[in-house]
């Protein structure tokens, strides 16, 4: 993360509001007959979503952006999803992710899934067009850390070494 970036700690809790929440948007806009999440971020809410939404057909895709820890680059397909969900440009089928940022993996999905629901948990400026829904905007320059990158430690004040004013 650059140092400019501002960061965004989200707890477990909170994710599964935010997911929770995500389902209580979708539940009115299917029925979807399947679902596909993009691996890894896409897992957790697909599961908390599929729990809600009582979606029991699951495929996963594994695409790829983010090559080391923080550096985005071209995206890779590293696992296709079965080809059935791609029939009839996944119409019904709800495509689930934590986030989108730049964009690039949902210009993928939609481009293999043109009919399909685009979700994500979170969504920055850049990508949030590509996206049908979502729960929480962020600015394009916030680092989002999520529960499964966290562990517990201390954390910096927002504006370290300030001194009280009397």
């Amino acid at each position: 993360m650059e140092p400019s970036a501002r960061a965004f700690p989200v707890s477990w809790d909170q994710f599964h509001r935010d997911c929770r929440a995500l389902a209580w948007r979708l539940s009115d806009l299917g029925p979807f007959t399947a679902m596909v999440t993009i691996t890894r971020g896409g897992l957790v809410p697909a599961a908390i979503v599929a729990r809600e939404l009582t979606i029991r057909v699951i495929e996963t895709i594994s695409l790829a952006s983010y090559h080391g820890e923080q550096e985005q680059g071209q995206v890779e397909v590293l696992k296709d999803m079965r080809p059935d969900f791609k029939a009839d440009g996944g119409a019904g089928v709800l495509v689930i992710d934590d986030l989108v940022d730049t964009g690039q993996t949902a210009r993928v999905m939609r481009t293999m899934l043109p009919k399909a629901h685009f979700a994500t948990v979170y969504a920055k400026p850049l990508g949030r067009p590509l996206v049908d829904t979502f729960v929480t905007e962020v600015s394009q320059d916030t680092w989002i850390y999520f529960p499964w990158d966290l562990g517990l430690s201390f954390q910096t004040p927002i504006l370290p070494g300030r001194k009280p004013e009397l």
